[in-house]
């Protein structure tokens, strides 16, 4: 092992690099701050089952590297859902598969942003997908939502002013349905507006559709690339969801010439063979039936929740109320620092994470985000209750 006198890399390091400590990851008593699903409804023994039969069908294909693009019968599944279910017109050659829906959005960041180039996402967005946006160097501007998604007229506004400036924005991003971190789902009348306003700016939309499958309630909605005819909404999608983040698959769906200037950002060559084997031989037969029963599952988890903060934060806060996804996004009243008390309610048995890690500008600190789906129902109850009291002790709540 090196020591801490070796070789300096100190002037060598690219300027896109950042340090990240290496650290294992940290669970409170009472986990509300990463997006885990459920243990209990992981398909443990289909995927043990699925992938035996498919190593006995096709097995000895491991001794070749799998192709760049992904397992062909995986990205040939994918298509016909996507089709029949968000009603895209797309084939298996518009779709490459990734080492998780964070490689997919990484790779487009990658292949469409130069230092400095603006990009668009909702008022608060999910922090992995900040993350790289900063990481290569672009200049993030947030628009403004409410509970239907994003304000057009606040779209056009930023547009226009960021046209008047000679600003060239790159693409939006957005997550319509059960956004992370608010939890609302897009409504058809603003995605139509959405495109209408994005198009006539000449900018692309960056559609992450991983939580589409995580519905407890309500209709769903027609996809952005499904009311689009012109090749400008960029589409990426996940298994982390509906099998399991371990198996780091996800996707994306982009016009060719996209996909080989992406492509040139894809480390390692195609996903891990085994898992897509594994993941594709369950899907064909179970998919659905999985997604049902996981639904259910986080359904009574959800409403525990909404349930808890009823009880225990009463008309101190106000609380999203999710169809579907994995969050609730609370917030306190204005002046009220979930920022600065992350760590120490951390410390005292509850995690969350707080708005500021999810806004362009670091706003936020009065808000934060819940997620419900690891912990049992019991323990989401018991959680929010400890929560409020742990809240209480600081004084930012009232009993």
């Amino acid at each position: 092992m090196a020591t801490s006198n070796s070789f300096s890399y100190d002037d060598l390091y690219s300027r896109n690099s950042i340090a990240i400590p290496r650290a294992e990851n940290r669970h409170a008593k009472y986990d509300f701050a990463v997006a885990y699903p459920d243990p209990e409804t992981l398909p443990l023994d289909g995927l043990a089952e699925s992938l035996k039969t498919a190593l006995e069908r096709e097995g000895k294909g491991l001794a070749l590297y799998p192709v760049s693009a992904g397992l062909p019968s995986l990205r040939e599944w994918v298509a016909e859902r996507l089709t029949r279910e968000r009603n895209m017109q797309v084939s298996p050659e518009d779709i490459v598969l990734t080492s998780g829906s964070g490689e997919a959005i990484s790779m487009l960041i990658a292949a469409l942003t130069d230092p400095g180039d603006v990009l668009l996402t909702e008022e608060y967005v999910y922090l992995g997908t900040l993350r790289a946006m900063r990481r290569f160097g672009a200049d993030v501007r947030s628009v403004k939502c409410d509970n239907d998604g994003i304000i057009p007229e606040e779209l056009e506004t930023t547009l226009s002013g960021l046209a008047a400036e000679g600003r060239k924005v790159k693409f939006l991003y957005t997550i319509p349905v059960f956004q992370n971190p608010l939890g609302w789902t897009m409504s058809l009348e603003r995605r139509i507006k959405t495109l209408e306003i994005t198009q006539k700016y000449g900018v692309p939309v960056l559609e992450d559709d991983c939580y589409v499958d995580l519905r407890f309630e309500g209709e769903d909605v027609t996809s952005f690339h499904s009311l689009d005819d012109t090749g400008r909404v960029l589409y990426v999608g996940s298994f982390s969801k509906i099998v399991a983040p371990g198996v780091r698959l996800g996707y994306m769906v982009a016009p060719p010439e996209v996909i080989q200037r992406a492509m040139s950002f894809k480390g390692g060559g195609g996903v891990n063979q085994f898992a897509a084997l594994a993941v594709q031989e369950y899907a064909a037969g179970h998919m659905d039936r999985h997604i049902e029963e996981q639904n259910q599952a986080l359904r009574v988890k959800r409403d525990a929740m909404l349930s808890a903060l009823g009880e225990n934060f009463g008309d101190a806060a106000q609380w999203s109320k999710p169809e579907g996804g994995l969050y609730v996004w609370l917030e306190m009243p204005e002046g009220t620092d979930l920022a600065g008390l992350q760590e120490p309610v951390f410390n005292q048995g509850v995690g969350y994470y707080n708005g500021t890690m999810f806004s362009p500008e670091g706003r936020g600190a009065n808000c934060a985000r819940l997620c419900f789906g690891h912990p049992t129902a019991e323990t989401v109850s018991e959680g929010i209750a400890e929560l409020a009291r742990i809240l209480e002790g600081h004084g930012v709540l009232r009993a």
